[in-house]
């Protein structure tokens, strides 16, 4: 069964401070925290992919008929708060070990190292089948 987990930019239950207002030594300890659960789930060959995004800054929205050349903006867009920060996509036995990683992953460090309880979604891949999610 292959699940999405999602990552976004905004609020986490445990702390409210924008990642654009934690020190430099904080987002590496971020960053570290969730290349070491990348690591562990390649380890029990659990992970099919992660990667985190750019900032919306850097973001695109593009818009075609299939017929003239494309409309490409950098907006409108969603509140910052809404935008998508990274993502794993995980095979996994049964979906309650979906949410226990993602559990994994909400845990990650913030300001003063506390965990954040970052909000992370989890969503089945289309092709698993609606009993298994």
């Amino acid at each position: 069964m292959k699940y999405m987990l999602l990552k976004t930019y905004g609020p986490a239950a445990n702390c409210e401070v924008p990642i654009t207002e934690w020190t430099p030594e904080e987002i590496k300890a971020h960053i570290d925290f969730q290349q070491a659960l990348g690591a562990e789930l390649a380890k029990s060959g659990e992970l099919v992919d992660a990667q985190g995004l750019a900032g919306p800054d850097e973001a695109r929205l593009v818009n075609s008929d299939g017929r003239s050349a494309p409309v490409i903006t950098d907006g409108p867009f969603p509140e910052t708060k809404e935008f998508l920060a990274g993502y794993w996509i995980v095979d996994v036995e049964s979906p309650e070990r979906a949410l226990e990683i993602a559990a994994q992953a909400s845990a990650g460090p913030g300001p003063g190292g506390a965990p954040i309880g970052e909000y992370i979604e989890v969503r089945a891949l289309m092709g698993t089948p609606a009993t298994e999610q």
